[in-house]
C-alpha cells in the first residue's frame, strides 16, 4: 500500500515537472505599435499619447492579462514608453529602451529565452521586428491608422518561430489581415 501511494506521488510529481518543462520551452514576444498619439502640435516630433491612446494602453493590459512578462521593451519615444508603461507596471518591471532591431533580437534571443516579453514599436518597425524573429507577416506595411494589431511571435524549443496576429482595444485600422 505504501509502495502504491509512493508510486502515485512520484508519477504525478514527474508528470507535473514534465508539463512545466514543456511550457517553459517557448519564448513569447508580443509586438505592438504605440497607441494613438497627440497630433495637435504638428511640430512636436515626440508627442505623448492622446486620450484614446491612453485608453488603448490600458486595453493592452486587459488583452494581455493572463501573461506574466519578464521584460517590456520600447523605443525611447514618449508615445511608445507610455504604451508599454501600464503593462510593465502590472508586471513590476521597468520599460527598457531599444533603438536597433537587430540588437533587440539578439538581446531577446540571448537573455530572454523561454521568457515572455512585450515590444512596443512603430507602424514602420513592428512588421520588421516580427520578420527579424523569422516570421512572415501577412501584410507588407501598416497604415497611419493601424493601432490595434497585436502580434504574437512564439519561438519553440527547436528555434522554430510562429506568428499570430490579433487585434485589441477599440477597432482603429485600415489594413486587412490577409492570412
Amino acid at each position: 500500500m505504501k509502495f502504491k501511494l509512493l508510486f502515485i506521488i512520484l508519477f504525478f510529481g514527474l508528470a507535473s515537472f514534465i508539463s512545466a518543462d514543456k511550457f517553459s520551452k517557448e519564448t513569447v514576444i508580443y509586438i505592438v505599435r504605440h497607441a494613438e498619439k497627440d497630433v495637435s502640435n504638428k511640430s512636436n516630433s515626440d508627442p505623448v499619447l492622446n486620450a484614446q491612446g491612453k485608453i488603448r494602453a490600458k486595453d493592452l493590459v486587459i488583452a494581455l492579462k493572463k501573461e506574466k512578462f519578464d521584460a517590456v521593451f520600447s523605443t525611447a519615444y514618449k508615445r511608445s514608453m507610455e504604451t508599454g508603461a501600464p503593462t510593465a507596471q502590472r508586471s513590476g518591471l521597468p520599460v527598457l529602451n531599444y533603438s536597433d532591431i537587430k540588437e533587440l533580437v539578439n538581446t531577446v534571443k540571448n537573455t530572454y529565452t523561454n521568457k515572455t516579453i512585450l515590444v512596443v514599436g512603430h507602424s514602420n518597425t513592428i512588421l520588421d521586428i516580427a520578420k527579424a524573429f523569422d516570421t512572415q507577416p501577412p501584410m507588407e506595411t501598416l497604415q497611419d491608422d493601424d493601432y490595434d494589431f497585436l502580434l504574437k511571435v512564439t519561438i519553440n524549443k527547436h528555434g522554430k518561430s510562429e506568428l499570430k496576429i490579433s487585434r485589441y482595444g477599440q477597432q482603429h485600422h485600415s489594413t486587412k489581415i490577409s492570412k
